[in-house]
């Protein structure tokens, strides 16, 4: 049983040895650095990403960047790849092959193999002296001094130093092509970062009710609305203009302003100047406002209509907060 001083220990020598490996990367991005980005970007095929062992989960996971950020690719297993994967690469794919060695036995059948099919062929390999590098149009030097295992066996730090050659290679293709924010929402649309980037305003409010009262509606019409839809709010409309709207709050304060409610209607009440919003923006800017006004609740309009309300608590059911 360690103690929780050479636990400590232990956790910050491996990220400093991981980190201290990453740093040594930096002189090794090179003319075959650009060379296979610009490589990519100009194939007309996809990227082939392989690996065996641990470097396969790596290829995985670049695999995965590359997707979600514009480049297509797709992994292929350097074991099954000698047993018949090989198939799946096709004329004008490049081909991203990982090892930290190099010289496994699966890569060096590989390796020619790749070469003799006529694709690119991409190394990213810690020994530059290897089967691999020796056959690699382009080598992007994964070397590492150390493995954080005190074994020197386990990779560890070989393994983050592929993992960061890859979020390098994957960054600079996103920017090469131009990559937004709007883009990255096509390839997310399921979570939260997706939602923010393509959930309008609109998609929310025809949720909800559209409640509303004409200016000469009294008090207690007013709080039945009110209360029926749960917005905390209610519009005050005529001929679908906006005039204002009613919150709870606005009720609150009209108790403790007034004793005797009869006669008060709601345009005595109203907020003139409510704060509104277009259906088509999208839902994270509807929240700014909200913020920056300190309500819970908007207004939408179409064309300056009176199209709903949005409330806090549509925001959060949908994970934009």
């Amino acid at each position: 049983m360690k103690s929780k001083k050479d636990i400590l220990s232990f956790a910050v020598n491996t990220l400093k040895l991981e980190a201290e490996a990453i740093s040594n990367l930096i002189p090794f991005i090179n003319d075959d650095f650009v060379s296979s980005v610009n490589t990519i970007l100009n194939s007309k095929g996809r990227t082939v990403i392989t690996g065996i062992g641990k470097s396969a989960i790596i290829a995985q996971k670049i695999v995965a960047t590359f997707n979600s950020t514009g480049s297509p690719a797709l992994f292929m297993h350097a074991a099954d790849a000698v047993h018949g994967d090989l198939g799946m690469i096709q004329d004008g794919d490049v081909v991203i092959c990982i090892s930290k060695s190099g010289n496994t036995p699966e890569i060096k059948i590989l390796a020619p193999l790749l070469k003799q099919s006529g694709n690119i062929l991409i190394g990213m390999v810690g020994q530059l002296n290897s089967e691999l590098a020796m056959h690699a149009d382009l080598v992007l030097n994964t070397t590492v001094t150390k493995e954080a295992c005190p074994n020197n066996l386990a990779p560890t730090t070989s393994t983050t130093a592929q993992l960061a050659m890859g979020d390098a290679l994957a960054v600079c293709l996103l920017e090469a092509r131009d990559f937004k924010a709007a883009d990255f929402a096509r390839y997310h649309p399921g979570g939260a970062l997706g939602k923010k980037l393509y959930l309008k305003v609109m998609d929310l409010a025809i949720k909800n009710e559209k409640p509303f009262v004409n200016p000469t509606t009294e008090v207690k019409d007013i709080i039945v609305e009110i209360s029926k839809n749960r917005l905390g709010a209610v519009a005050v409309l005529e001929n679908n203009e906006i005039l204002g709207v009613i919150t709870d709050g606005d009720i609150r304060r009209m108790l403790e302003k007034y004793t005797n409610l009869s006669g008060i209607k709601a345009s005595d009440i109203m907020n003139r100047t409510p704060k509104t919003v277009e259906k088509n923006i999208l839902a994270v800017e509807a929240l700014e406002l909200m913020k920056a006004n300190n309500v819970t609740q908007i207004l939408v309009t179409d064309e300056n209509k009176y199209f709903g309300i949005v409330h806090l608590h549509n925001l959060l059911q949908e994970g934009i907060i």
